[in-house]
């Protein structure tokens, strides 16, 4: 099946072209003819399968149908997200395609100045892609109308439910007219994604295109046994051995993934962190650099990372196995997509055998062991570059502190020397009780 069988306008065929994009994937195959028909959608679809341009494409298409001529337009179709990085990446190609049939699309996260927000939904737009949180926000205070809602969409439902969004989901629904088109797209059906769907949806057909396997057949993996001290040397060793040039390295926590980029920055590896502590301008320009090449690793936490949408990226690296076995598959989603071949590497250490028995339990396979017998002789020599470099750190601290007590003690060039304390120093005269009266 081509993209023009699917009965979409020259414009937006011109824009998949442009994309490099030529034969539908089967989400997209299966997706948009039932979105023409009006009908209700339960989807289950992985990340890296196309679903973003399954519903974009059809909505955009339809919207176009009836343009109102009013200036400020009220959304007539609205995409929630779970995070802020997907918000970014979905409204990028909705307004791919929305821009080239005079549609407006505006995107909606927290972390930023509400008031921006604000002044382009006053000015007027067809689309919204947001995040459920201040999505709330803006309906509340009067700021969005969602009165004229045409087509819901939940992208990542099951991350949405993950991340507790919940309430927050069905409180924004009952902004929502009954009357509308709704679109559940997730990666599982857990009991939870069942009741939600029968909350939101009517009658809704429903489509499977997972792959029978769990993760990407294009994803190669593997797990190397590493004690945990040693795991940093382990990565570097393997980014130079290989000559990796784009790798996106997942760490557990925060403060896990900051000490990561230090220690890899120490190691002559350019590298960066994105997390929730990070601001949403410091992770959109992280991400634009290593997209750009600007960047050799990206070290990211799971909630930071979901969703990512990076080209042909040819590595990832778990650095912490995840808690949650699902969580795995989502990372390593991330390189094998389009066709590309991808990488997925494990650093395990003897602490996280219980995390990766239930990680193969979940897959129904034993990822393979791989042993580096090289890795011992070679990465010894970095704890020695590391010792050296926080003694000449220490000695330099030193210099410089003796250096400034040297110059604080010593007279300036031609001055005559110092005679006791300066007068501001000097102790005042005691006066006693009662002052300047006692003699």
């Amino acid at each position: 099946m081509s993209f023009e069988s699917l009965g979409l306008r020259p414009e937006l065929l011109s824009a998949i072209a442009a994309q490099g994009y030529t034969v539908p994937t089967p989400v997209q195959t299966q997706a948009i003819p039932v979105i023409f028909e009006g009908c209700d959608l339960l989807a289950g679809a992985q990340t890296g399968t196309g679903k973003t341009a399954a519903f974009a494409l059809p909505i955009v298409q339809r919207l176009s149908e009836n343009i109102p001529r009013e200036k400020r337009r009220k959304p007539r179709a609205l995409v929630l997200v779970p995070t802020r990085e997907l918000a970014a990446q979905v409204s990028e190609q909705m307004n791919n395609y929305a821009r080239r049939l005079s549609l407006r699309s505006t995107m909606i996260y927290g972390g930023v100045t509400i008031q921006a927000q604000i002044e382009r939904l006053h000015r007027g737009v067809d689309i919204v892609v947001a995040t459920p949180g201040r999505l709330l926000d803006h309906a509340e205070r009067g700021t969005v109308n969602l009165s004229r809602i045409e087509f819901l969409v939940l992208d990542e439902a099951d991350r949405m439910l993950d991340l507790g969004f919940i309430d927050d989901i069905k409180q924004v629904a009952k902004y929502l007219p009954p009357k509308r088109q709704t679109l559940l797209f997730s990666a599982t059906y857990s009991q939870s994604i069942k009741q939600l769907a029968d909350e939101l949806l009517d009658h809704p057909r429903r489509i499977e295109v997972a792959r029978k396997q769990i993760t990407a057949d294009a994803v190669t993996q593997t797990v190397h046994e590493v004690a945990r001290s040693r795991k940093r040397e382990m990565l570097s060793f393997l980014i130079r051995q290989g000559g990796w040039n784009q790798v996106l390295v997942f760490a557990r926590t925060r403060y896990g993934a900051d000490k990561l980029t230090e220690e890899l920055l120490l190691d002559g590896i350019k590298a960066s962190a994105i997390h929730s502590n990070k601001s949403q301008s410091i992770r959109t320009r992280t991400l634009a650099e290593f997209k750009r090449g600007d960047l050799r690793v990206l070290v990211a936490t799971d909630v930071a990372a979901r969703g990512l949408d990076i080209e042909r990226l040819p590595h990832v690296v778990n650095y912490d196995l995840p808690q949650v076995p699902e969580d795995y598959v989502h990372r390593i989603g991330r390189t094998g997509r389009a066709g590309e071949d991808g990488v997925a590497l494990s650093l395990v250490c003897p602490e996280e055998k219980p995390l990766l028995v239930a990680i193969e339990r979940l897959l129904t396979y034993a990822i393979p062991r791989q042993a580096i017998a090289e890795f011992p002789h070679v990465a010894a020599k970095r704890t020695v570059r590391v010792k050296e470099i926080k003694q000449a750190d220490k000695v330099t601290k030193i210099r410089k502190m003796q250096d400034k007590q040297a110059n604080t003690r010593a007279p300036a060039k031609g001055a005559a020397p110092r005679r006791g304390k300066p007068m501001t120093e000097r102790p005042a005269p005691k006066t006693g009780r009662r002052g300047s009266r006692m003699k």
